[in-house]
């Protein structure tokens, strides 16, 4: 069968659907050959596409037997029906001919055919959903809001694709308006028997360190790695931070000129504080400077096993460095790996502490 126009709907479905040509092509293979075993009990098929010729070939195939077995899922050919055909074929060959789908198919077979067709469409649809989607994992993607109810957020995707952001994981500070673009952290990709099920969140701790990667070209290229991070999303993120050179100022670099790199990313979270802190291997500076904005005195009581430790602050700094509801000190503890007490000038001396 020849159809220009049956290849150029094939490559304009392909388009609209997200699909290959390829894979389009099998549909209507698998399809054809459905249509075909339904006319024709267990006979076999086989189709071939010549698109530069723009040809359909269906070639019916038959298995050359002694006998009929009727236990055999396969078009079955006596060898002397073979012969008939052709002196060459023996037992065992198959036995193509060439037929036209046109008169082998009943209404029924046709019908058997489309169903077949469309669910060969719809899970070529869903593998390269997938398959798009799992290579975006543990990555920061946009989102477009399509519609906002009690469950959270509907998000329009790449290839047209939808998924819910649960209300659990907006936000506090997010106030989204439909239509409005965002920044999502695509935690992973589930199979399901509806399509993949793509799993998102601003919550994650991980969608700031991709902000970040995005917005400072040092961390890009390794100038300056994030060593910790801990985060009250849509509150306050308190991240560690170095530089490998020398002569790069790892904290300016993150806050930019007039604090756009670091407002940028403040305003992709809707408002949430960044707390930025230097890095260090030494203990004593890395938990003093994880407690910032609060000023430390002194670290003591340092105990590399069981990595805990007691940071000694001014009497008037003791409420900054712990925070409100215990945040500054959480965050900090969290972020730095290390377990934090804190007592205030006047108590330590107190307690006869020296430091």
């Amino acid at each position: 069968m020849i159809s220009k126009e049956f290849f150029e709907n094939v490559e304009l479905m392909a388009n609209e659907r997200g699909i290959t040509v390829e894979q389009a092509l099998d549909a209507v293979r698998e399809g054809l050959i459905k249509a075909y075993r339904k006319a024709n009990g267990n006979a076999s098929a086989r189709v071939e596409f010549k698109p530069e010729k723009n040809e359909i070939l269906m070639y019916s195939q038959h298995l050359v037997v002694e006998e009929i077995d009727p236990t055999l899922e396969v078009g079955q050919i006596l060898l002397k029906d073979a012969k008939a055909i052709s002196n060459r074929y023996k037992l065992g060959d198959t036995v193509e001919q060439k037929i036209d789908p046109k008169k082998e198919f009943g209404r029924m077979a046709v019908s058997t055919g489309k169903q077949t067709f469309n669910q060969s469409i719809r899970n070529a649809e869903r593998e390269n959903i997938s398959e798009h989607f799992k290579k975006c994992e543990n990555e920061m993607i946009d989102a477009t809001v399509i519609r906002l109810d009690e469950k959270g957020a509907t998000l329009s995707l790449a290839n047209n694709y939808t998924t819910l952001l649960p209300r659990r994981e907006i936000l506090a500070n997010d106030n989204f308006t439909v239509g409005e673009k965002i920044k999502v952290y695509l935690v992973s990709v589930e199979d399901a028997p509806k399509g993949p099920k793509i799993i998102v969140s601003r919550s994650d701790k991980n969608l700031v360190i991709r902000l970040m990667e995005q917005s400072i070209p040092e961390i890009q290229d390794g100038t300056i790695e994030i060593m910790g991070i801990a985060r009250d999303a849509g509150d306050r993120s308190k991240v560690a931070i170095c530089s490998t050179d020398p002569n790069v100022d790892a904290i300016g670099s993150c806050v930019g000129e007039k604090g756009s790199r670091i407002n940028s990313i403040v305003s992709a979270l809707n408002g949430e504080k960044i707390d930025l802190y230097k890095y260090s291997n030494t203990p004593e500076e890395l938990i003093a400077n994880s407690l910032q904005p609060a000023e430390v005195i002194a670290v003591i009581d340092v105990d590399p096993k069981a990595k805990t430790s007691l940071a000694i602050v001014p009497d008037d700094q003791l409420s900054l460095a712990i925070g409100k509801a215990g945040q500054n000190v959480r965050l900090a503890v969290q972020s730095c790996g290390w377990k934090i007490d804190i007592k205030s000038e006047s108590d330590a001396k107190a307690e006869g502490r020296s430091f």
